[in-house]
């Protein structure tokens, strides 16, 4: 059968349109994509981020963790904000004299405080008369660093000077919130924790052991277990313990991103905590020997009712040694993904290789 002339004219000129539209659709999407209508985006008129299409003076970038009244009373004022810092501790209902004692410590330094309940009981703690001016977070059977990496991002805490990531098991007797952060900013330090009691602490580390004279310390010399501290490096130097840190905002920024988000005990951690000292380690991290706590010890973990014995078909579980077997096996993970992620950045540069390879030099010599 022989076309008709007319046909063929009719069908280069459907293909010519489809082709115009598929054109036009294919350039509009090519221009949605560039200007990013939806996202963050540069404004040429000013170096700041521009959010979607917002103007630059609705745009609040920070957060707190203030509780604010629904409505304020005649004559009333919302809470003095002279002092922005946070403290941060998981508690449990069996620790709560010694946690009541360190919150009113805090609290009357004018501190934001957030208690994290890892038995899920919050409403027993109203008994005290601070419980409604702290923030509460539930959740059974989770870490400070699970806490800490679901309710702690930087930007949410980004109005806050510096951040208390505390343990509730620690003596304050001898601790002045006010006194320490005085210290950390004329020491100038970015990372720091509260030197121990070697009288009454826990103490497994000899760095941590709270020296009489002087005011702050960071660095151990001498025998450190089975290694000789001669080293700049954890846990002889630029190192604090994971029971009772102290960041500056910019330190705690980069720590948050160190915490990995399916390793929630955090073992291993403290060993990197001086690459987010913003600067030299043996500097800008250090031990406050002058305002110092006693570590009491207090297991909690795997310690709650529901999960002290667990009964499996091999038999009951004691739920202490299966924390502790997840923590170590957590700490060889997390120490194989800093190892893959040292040898796959091209771009990164270890700034304490030096200071490693003098201690590897010095450790042959012995």
């Amino acid at each position: 059968m022989k076309i008709q002339p007319c046909v063929i004219i009719l069908s280069i000129v459907m293909l010519f349109v489809v082709y115009r539209m598929a054109t036009i659709q294919y350039e509009e999407t090519e221009m949605e994509a560039t200007s990013h209508p939806f996202d963050t985006i540069l404004d040429s008129g000013t170096s700041e981020p521009r959010v979607g299409y917002l103007p630059h003076g609705i745009v609040h970038s920070r957060s707190d963790m203030e509780v604010k009244p629904l409505w304020l009373a005649k004559g009333s004022k919302e809470r003095n904000q002279s002092y922005r810092n946070l403290l941060a501790m998981p508690v449990g209902i069996k620790q709560k004299n010694n946690v009541d004692i360190i919150v009113t410590k805090f609290l009357s330094e004018n501190f934001t405080v957030i208690l994290f309940h890892y038995d899920g009981n919050v409403n027993e703690w109203n008994e005290f008369w601070w419980s409604k001016n702290v923030i509460h977070i539930a959740a059974n059977d989770q870490t400070k660093w699970w806490f800490a990496k679901r309710f702690l991002h930087p930007d949410v805490v980004s109005i806050y000077d510096y951040i208390f990531l505390w343990d509730e098991d620690l003596g304050v007797d001898n601790f002045h919130p006010g006194r320490y952060l005085k210290i950390m900013k004329l020491e100038s330090l970015e990372i720091s924790q509260p030197a121990l009691d070697p009288q009454l602490s826990e103490v497994h580390h000899r760095l941590t052991a709270r020296r009489k004279k002087g005011r702050v310390h960071r660095r151990v010399y001498g025998s450190q277990g089975r290694r000789k501290c001669t080293s700049k490096g954890p846990p002889c130097a630029g190192w604090v313990e994971g029971m009772a840190p102290v960041f500056s905002r910019s330190a705690w920024r980069c720590a948050w991103h160190l915490i990995q988000n399916d390793l929630i005990h955090g073992w291993g951690m403290d060993m990197k905590l001086g690459y987010c000292a913003q600067g030299d380690r043996t500097r800008n991290v250090g031990i406050i020997d002058s305002e110092f706590v006693v570590h009491q010890g207090v297991q909690t973990l795997g310690m709650s009712s529901n999960v002290k014995k667990h009964r499996t078909g091999r038999g009951t579980l004691d739920a202490r040694v299966e924390v502790r077997r997840r923590a170590r096996s957590e700490l060889e993970c997390f120490q194989e993904r800093w190892d893959r992620a040292t040898r796959e950045d091209e771009g990164w540069v270890d700034p304490f290789l030096h200071d490693q390879r003098k201690d590897k030099k010095h450790a042959r010599i012995l």
